[in-house]
């Protein structure tokens, strides 16, 4: 074999597995249809509806309660049946839910109640998904291949956070916001058809020696991870940036569509320099990890990519919003390459058994005030005004630093290996 075929061979690295490539086009038609919804949907409530603030604000509320309500038992109940099954049949139930909008708009049905509601079980679904899809991989591409896994999947989340709001912002200027919802809808339905074509099968879990209970189930995988200080640190990190990252998303697109005067295109366009960042991010994010460590990698990132979303809030119509993006985009990057490395050291950790309830806890710890930080984005916006409110956010976001940054992960250079790595954390 030359040395140029081993060089591309390096390169392509999981990609030459049939398998993963499905994975990866799933993932990439699965995360286009949601980066639609991303933008889409609330676009609905303030164009198509007339939300106000509080509206908008809920409704960001509503498409993430679903952590809160089924967090916990959502990653018990994905231990008992295969993964790969549990991403399919989400999948197209995402997609039959998100097809009730067009329709309920064509038909002149279509309220704020019904978004809500709509949000909602989207938002519960997709709870199911991404356990299901996070605890998949170690069984798909194995331990050792853990880190490039989440990078190049990281890799294909952000072509589409680029692609995807370039592709809804004309949709929704030219279809309006109901209608484009129908290209989510074919989305989501066609990851699920990809990644029923995956052919490596996972074992079936084994059966209990006992009747399974599900407050049991839960304990055990709440208990693994509450007792590991770095597993403590990094969700209690995460829950306090997606807390304040909600809190500035809700009134993002408020602030961006009132207060500069853009239009669904140019919000899309601010959206996609957000994907940008996230691709670059993906990129280095293992070469990062290896150059100064996963551990530091983890609290550096927010501490330095944080700060400069701050500059949104006093941007003005004109260049200066082009400035305040750039801030959106190095916000981007360091959370992918904090999530690479986040994501590879839980799944190390966690043994085949409680991958589902590991991811499932590790998500409702760090997801479940996020429904609280859409509703403070919104009552903050409503008296204080949006560009108050990203302030606040972009505050909060850089203090999610100090966790990680005062556990015993500061300085961890490797990622750890199941129980032996779990016991170096304590």
């Amino acid at each position: 074999m030359t040395r140029t075929a081993i060089s591309s061979r390096r390169r392509l690295g999981l990609l030459r597995e049939a398998d993963f490539r499905r994975l990866c086009a799933a993932t990439a038609l699965g995360q286009l249809g949601d980066r639609i919804v991303f933008l889409a949907l609330p676009l609905v409530a303030i164009t198509a509806l007339k939300a106000d603030e509080f509206q908008v604000g809920l409704l960001t509320t509503m498409t993430t309660a679903g952590s809160l309500l089924v967090g916990l038992p959502a990653g018990a109940w994905v231990d008992r049946m295969r993964k790969r099954t549990v991403m399919i049949g989400t999948d197209l139930a995402r997609a039959l839910v998100l097809l009730t909008l067009p329709v309920a708009w064509w038909a002149q049905l279509l309220t704020i109640r019904w978004l809500y509601t709509v949000a909602l079980v989207h938002g519960v679904l997709t709870v199911f998904f991404d356990v299901a899809h996070v605890s998949y991989l170690p069984h798909l591409v194995g331990r050792g291949n853990l880190m490039e896994g989440n990078a190049k999947l990281s890799a294909i989340r952000s072509v589409t956070s680029i692609s995807g709001p370039g592709i809804a912002g004309p949709m929704v200027g030219w279809l309006g916001a109901p209608v484009t919802l129908l290209a989510s809808s074919v989305g989501m339905a066609l990851s699920g058809v990809l990644a029923a074509g995956i052919t490596k099968r996972e074992r079936k879990p084994a059966e209990p020696s006992r009747r399974p209970r599900l407050g049991r189930e839960i304990k055990e995988g709440l208990a693994f991870v509450l007792r590991h200080a770095g597993l403590r640190a990094i969700i209690l990190g995460d829950a306090t940036f997606n807390l304040f990252l909600v809190m500035y998303q809700a009134m993002l697109l408020v602030f961006l569509e009132r207060e500069i005067g853009l239009e669904s295109f140019g919000i899309g366009i601010i959206l996609s320099g957000m994907g940008c960042g996230a691709l670059v991010g993906a990129l280095v994010a293992t070469r990062v990890s290896r150059w100064i460590g996963p551990g530091p990698v983890i609290w550096l990132a927010p501490l330095v990519t944080c700060p400069p979303t701050a500059v949104m809030a006093v941007a003005r119509p004109g260049w200066s919003v082009c400035g305040a993006a750039v801030g959106l985009a190095a916000l981007s990057l360091g959370g992918v390459v904090r999530v690479v490395a986040q994501s590879s050291f839980q799944q190390a950790l966690a043994p085949d058994r409680l991958l589902g309830r590991v991811s499932a806890t590790a998500r409702f710890v760090s997801w479940g005030g996020i429904p609280l930080g859409g509703l403070l984005g919104g009552t903050l916006g409503s008296v204080f005004g949006a560009a108050t409110t990203l302030t606040i956010g972009a505050a909060g976001m850089t203090l999610s630093a100090v966790p990680t940054f005062l556990s015993p992960i500061r300085a961890m250079r490797t990622v750890p290996q199941e129980e032996a790595g779990a016991a170096a954390v304590r």
